[in-house]
């Protein structure tokens, strides 16, 4: 799709992209909802665009706030969080998409976020609201989108493109939660990259989703591109595609051009559990295209998912892996229409920092190249760009890119206000380390997650990938491989989701546990510190599912994994 057939956004603000569709295409479709906890079979709830509006409106007028205040959004999914969403900014205020305190597991990370942001009002659901009351305190206003009381007396607030649309939260993998300064011309211009960068044509697309809209790929994929786009999208609840992985992809193929997005576990989460009599009946040709990205793509994974649905109709070039992060509002790097490319790296030469093609090594799936932004790779040392085949630090340049991280200063500069040697702009450190092979970016793994052992660097995901390979019980991505100090030079440690830990004699354990040691001794040459297998959910993750090596390290030093096996 070249530019200049490329069409517009509604308008040059969220706001201003509501306002253009519900009076232009005031019946149109804008939101459904498959309701699959009140209907097994997923009662569907539209809104149309001149629904929606009169909707945001409502709330928006009920929402005690002035310019710049922070609103937290702590609804439910479903068509209430995308209306809270809107209010929030409709109001003048600042959104902060977050989510029910009743999320299993995430109460501390809401509390954190809640206190960093310190919001003047909170908006949640009607049924909710007792219980986030109860965690706020009284001291914070908490408006029920779907009851609001009558409106004040206010005009509502003419938006600029540079004023702060919502602050998007990071999911701490490295480090404790920090939000994201995103303005309304941030996110607008992600959207137009995206798109291009995919090539597909929005003029005939619908959105589907179950993603969690408080995650940076749930918001700008289910809420932010249909409203700029003035396109429909359909959201589920995430638990929903837990319950049942083969919802989303019946969504899907209720839809031509539909387009989705989600990480690697959920592609292997439908290979493996949906049945062959549900496969049978998807209508997946009708699919524009699936993002993956949001954690390390698996190429076997990708293989199991593209064998698995090729009779429903879904063709390998649909899948569309990417790159991105919150800091960049999402998405930095993906391709068009072509079967995903995997490249095999030789080992020991990119653990010395260069990318050489080899028949036996690391398999890493290319993430496509930017588009409307600049990346480069870059010695985080010096600041000087990498030739392509060298690993290096992933930056990044572009009106997609943050302002920086509420209120923390320091922060912001190192991250977000780095210099290339000989470059006076600005550029976004990612933490990440790539490599650029024939036009397209590969990520090898997080400069903080990297394993250095006698002066030799391992990608965490490279180990973590041979732990699994041990046992068929190990679950696909639930391994932890990260380093700790040791005597004279780091020490390796893995800890390994076991589907049936509870059943798992002794004896057996400290086999598998000495057979995890040796393939990563022979393929690493590794000789790991602990191996420690756990039952399902033990090994932490982050909010976007990734898994949390930092926090996982942090348990294992606190002995909260008792002791290791076959030492």
């Amino acid at each position: 799709m070249s530019q200049e057939n490329f069409p517009a956004v509604g308008g040059d603000t969220l706001t201003a992209c509501l306002r253009h569709w519900a009076a232009t295409t005031p019946d149109a479709p804008a939101l459904t909802f498959a309701d699959f906890a009140e209907d097994p079979a997923g009662r569907r709830r539209t809104l149309s665009w001149r629904q929606l509006a009169e909707r945001v409106d409502a709330a928006a007028g009920a929402l005690p706030v002035s310019p710049g205040d922070r609103v937290a959004v702590l609804c439910p999914q479903g068509p209430d969080y995308v209306v809270g969403f809107l209010a929030a900014i409709t109001a003048g205020a600042i959104a902060v998409p977050l989510f029910d305190p009743g999320l299993p597991g995430h109460a501390g990370r809401l509390a954190a976020v809640l206190a960093d942001c310190a919001p003047s009002a909170v908006v949640t659901t009607a049924g909710a609201q007792p219980g986030v009351e109860e965690f706020v305190g009284r001291d914070t206003a908490v408006v029920a989108v779907d009851r609001p009381e009558p409106a004040r007396t206010w005009p509502a607030p003419a938006a600029a493109p540079d004023d702060v649309a919502y602050l998007q939260y990071t999911s701490g993998s490295t480090r404790s939660p920090a939000g994201v300064v995103l303005t309304h011309a941030n996110v607008l211009a992600n959207v137009t990259q995206v798109v291009r960068g995919l090539g597909l044509d929005p003029a005939a697309a619908t959105t589907v989703s179950w993603l969690p809209l408080f995650h940076d790929m749930g918001l700008v994929l289910g809420l932010i591109t249909p409203l700029a786009l003035g396109l429909r999208s359909v959201l589920m609840d995430p638990l929903a595609f837990i319950e049942r992985p083969v919802r989303w992809l019946e969504l899907l193929g209720d839809h031509a051009g539909s387009w989705s997005a989600a990480p690697n576990f959920a592609f292997h989460y439908c290979a493996s559990r949906i049945r062959e009599a549900d496969r049978a009946r998807l209508r997946l040709g009708r699919v524009a295209a699936i993002v993956n990205g949001a954690e390390p793509i698996n190429p076997d994974v990708l293989d199991r998912f593209h064998t698995a649905f090729a009779a429903a109709g879904y063709r390998p070039e649909l899948t569309r892996p990417a790159y991105g992060l919150a800091e960049a509002t999402v998405f930095v790097t993906t391709g068009p229409a072509a079967t995903p490319r995997v490249t095999t790296f030789d080992r020991d030469a990119l653990a010395t920092g260069t990318a050489r093609p080899a028949e036996d090594g690391i398999r890493l799936v290319a993430c496509g190249a930017p588009a409307g932004q600049l990346v480069a790779l870059v010695d985080p040392d010096t600041g000087v760009v990498r030739p392509d085949g060298s690993v290096g630090e992933i930056w990044v340049h572009g009106p997609n890119v943050g302002a920086g991280y509420w209120r923390k200063p320091l922060e912001s500069t190192e991250t977000f206000g780095a210099r290339l040697a000989g470059d006076g702009r600005s550029w976004l450190r990612t933490g990440d380390l790539g490599v650029r092979h024939e036009g397209e970016l590969y990520i090898a793994g997080r400069i903080k997650d990297l394993i250095i052992v006698d002066g030799r660097n391992h990608y965490p995901q490279d180990v973590e990938a041979t732990a699994a390979s041990a046992d068929p019980a190990i679950r696909p991505g639930s391994v932890a491989a990260f380093a700790v100090a040791g005597t004279d030079t780091e020490a390796v440690v893995v800890v390994a989701e076991h589907r049936g830990h509870a059943e798992l004699t002794e004896p057996a354990e400290r086999a598998l546990a000495a057979a995890i040691r040796r393939l990563i001794s022979d393929a690493h040459g590794l000789a790991l510190r602990d191996v420690l297998l756990v039952p399902p959910g033990r090994v932490p993750r982050t909010s976007s599912g990734k898994i949390a090596r930092g926090a996982c390290r942090d348990r294992y030093l606190a002995g909260d994994y008792g002791k290791a096996l076959a030492r």
